[in-house]
């Protein structure tokens, strides 16, 4: 039985800055040599990317919905195997969704420390401590940290506010060295020009607050790897990945490699024509703001045109979906001509359209997913399904025309790999 010092980093809401002292710490206990594996709850792109480089090594999604507990299950043993430490950032506040953060916690035994934004507070941060460790009296709750502290004082205030014998993990000031945000969350990576000396400086706050203290060992059950067949074995994948399509889990990627894919990566931004490839996957992300560059590579559309119809298979995902359009119209009303594979436009929106875990039950089997966009298509398509939303209600839209799959869900392959490799494997 894997055992590894776990701990789950949770908050009463969003904003909180769950995901700057996730990072922080990941980078405070790498810089020590320590191996730390990193976990975010929920269907998130951005925030793993900002883990990944903080520990320098791959972020995971952990959500008991779209993901299910059995992937958890074998992800968290696998990681507490190689692992000195794992750190999983919550989502939006402890008890929020169902499945929640704290279900998460509770499911794998693992101790949860609640950060609170401390900065317009005093003696209620003890209330608001008290509540996120008594709700749920089941909950492995370890203490809490406070974030956006004035002064000394101002954290001798707050950890003497909170109930006898709770656990304390130190104070962060407030400070400047927070992580930037768009309509999708926050920057990704590589667009953080800086973050490597963000993470430095926050992870020196950290050390002065709370140390280099382990949290306790957590026993993982020995859980193997789901086996999966190669079924894309000798095949090749082309995948888009730069700064516009960056919406890619990890776990998608070792899926098209257990399949027996070899994976090629292009960047459409960069100018590159699409690789020798049988299949191409076009991830989300934000075409719309780098629509001049991508209307430029029109080699790059003509030659997935030709792919297409030599009846080879293309999967295009929320962005990647929004670029095979005619027409894109970004968020200043301006239009961008795209692709031109899909007929119809897509019109970026002012707030957002759609948000949520959905099921898709395509020909190839049912695929689990998540959707999160700021864009409207208007288009004469008919689609081949429409996703559920798991109560009953339609969700996305799926398009398909020869073997191109559209949509604006983002798929988790390992929620089926088998179908998978048959919606990649141009021989069906």
């Amino acid at each position: 039985m894997p055992s590894c010092p776990a701990l789950l980093i949770a908050a009463p809401a969003s904003g909180q800055g769950k995901t700057t002292v996730t990072a922080a710490l990941a980078r405070l206990h790498s810089r020590q040599g320590r191996r730390v594996t990193v976990f975010k709850c929920g269907p998130d792109f951005l925030d793993p990317q900002i883990h990944a480089f903080a520990s320098g090594r791959p972020c995971q999604n952990l959500d008991l919905g779209m993901c299910g507990e059995a992937d958890a299950r074998w992800r968290l043993a696998r990681a507490a195997a190689d692992s000195d430490l794992i750190l999983i950032e919550g989502v939006m506040g402890l008890f929020d969704g169902q499945p929640s953060a704290a279900d998460i916690a509770e499911r794998f035994g693992i101790p949860i420390m609640a950060l609170i934004d401390a900065g317009k507070m005093a003696q209620t941060f003890g209330a608001i401590a008290h509540g996120l460790a008594s709700y749920r009296p089941s909950l492995p709750f370890a203490g809490v940290m406070a974030n956006r502290v004035g002064s000394a004082r101002h954290a001798d205030m707050l950890r003497e506010s909170l109930p006898r014998g709770m656990g304390w993990f130190g104070a962060l000031p407030k400070r400047g060295d927070s992580l930037p945000e768009r309509h999708l969350g926050l920057l990704q990576a590589e667009e953080i020009t800086d973050l490597g000396e963000r993470l430095e400086k926050l992870a020196d706050a950290l050390a002065a607050s709370t140390g280099l203290d382990l949290p306790a060992p957590v026993d993982f059950a020995d859980t193997p790897a789901p086996a999966i067949p190669p079924m894309l074995a000798g095949r090749t994948v082309a995948i888009a990945r730069d700064i516009a399509y960056g919406f890619i889990y990890p776990a998608n990627l070792e899926i098209l490699q257990q399949l027996g894919a070899e994976l090629r990566f292009f960047s459409p931004v960069t100018g590159d024509k699409l690789p020798d490839c049988d299949a191409v996957w076009l991830p989300g992300g934000y075409p719309e703001l780098h629509a001049a560059a991508l209307t430029n590579n029109s080699a790059l559309w003509a030659a997935l045109r030709a792919h297409v119809a030599a009846g080879k298979p293309l999967l295009a995902e929320c962005g990647g979906m929004m670029s095979l359009f005619e027409e894109v119209v970004d968020k200043a009303g301006i239009t961008h001509r795209f692709g031109g594979l899909l007929a119809g436009r897509v019109v970026m929106q002012q707030r957002l359209a759609a948000l949520g875990t959905q099921f898709a039950d395509l020909p190839e089997g049912r695929l689990s997913g998540h959707t999160f966009h700021y864009s409207q298509c208007e288009t004469p398509l008919s689609p081949l399904v429409r996703a559920s939303k798991g109560n009953g209600e339609k969700g996305e839209a799926i398009y398909r025309q020869n073997r191109l799959t559209a949509s604006y869900m983002h798929f988790y392959f390992p929620s089926n790999p088998l179908a998978v490799g048959s919606l990649m494997n141009p021989g069906g």
